[in-house]
């Protein structure tokens, strides 16, 4: 194995690999082309890897200032290609929040998207006409659906804007004893707006379960944060045209000649 490494760190100090010489008296100088063995005059040998770039919302400029590489966004989100040209996301606290409400914002989008499509191939019937169709289904009044839906989405989400504030403040027993509750829907993978475990990952996509305990992924996490963020801005995208085009009278479906 020593024989190996001092192969791979004299090749690195070659004139082959690393050209002239002022190049590899400065590689000498950094610990490669040292002769790999033991004892006081060993040399330690670092590699430090260059950091990745910040990838910019309009690719291959450069310059511009905060409008095209704001200082306050570093690349540490999902999805952060540096486009804030208002600047709303300066004040940390807004930041946070700003991508919270990105996220619940796009996952409703995702579904509606979904749902305008399936619902209108099923029953022929455009999206933005279903409530008021004859043959709707409907076993309640649209007073009764509102004020039902006000009360059970305010609870919902007055349980969200306290957690988000005091994270697992809401991770409690508040239905039957035995369905465990707290431990369902506790944030397995302690990031917001990413509860993970097994009643929000029940295929284990981002995770496993091992002897009952959901272990996240952190390398598929990531990729799947990056994906949904694609995925749910394409979709609110989708849904201001599906407005646009209800506003003409069109659909979805109609747009593309289906």
């Amino acid at each position: 194995m020593a024989a190996t490494s001092g192969a791979v760190v004299n090749g690195l100090g070659s004139a082959f690999l690393c050209g002239g010489r002022r190049t590899r008296s400065l590689l000498r100088a950094a610990g490669f082309g040292a002769k790999a063995g033991s004892g006081a005059g060993s040399r330690t040998l670092v590699v430090v890897a260059a950091a990745q770039p910040k990838k910019s919302w309009i690719p291959g400029v450069r310059g511009g200032g905060n409008f095209i590489d704001p200082e306050w966004l570093d690349g540490s989100l999902p999805g952060d290609y540096g486009f804030d040209p208002l600047g709303l996301g300066k004040d940390p606290a807004f930041l946070k929040w700003y991508r919270e409400a990105e996220l619940i914002h796009g996952r409703w989008a995702m579904a509606a998207v979904v749902g305008i499509f399936v619902g209108q191939a099923w029953s022929g019937v455009p999206w933005f006409e279903a409530g008021a169709d004859p043959g709707a289904i409907a076993p309640f009044s649209f007073g009764t659906l509102l004020g039902t839906q006000l009360i059970l989405m305010g609870w919902v989400e007055s349980k969200r804007w306290v957690d988000f504030f005091n994270p697992d403040s809401q991770s409690v027993e508040w239905a039957t004893p035995w369905s465990k509750t707290a431990e369902n829907f506790a944030n397995a993978t302690g990031e917001q707006g990413y509860p993970g475990g097994k009643f929000f990952d029940p295929l284990g996509l981002a995770g496993t379960i091992k002897d009952g305990v959901y272990i996240p992924d952190v390398e598929k996490l990531e990729r799947l944060k990056l994906a949904e963020i694609k995925h749910a801005r394409i979709a609110m995208l989708a849904m201001l045209i599906f407005y646009f085009e209800a506003g003409q009278g069109k659909t979805p479906l109609g747009a593309l000649g289906l």
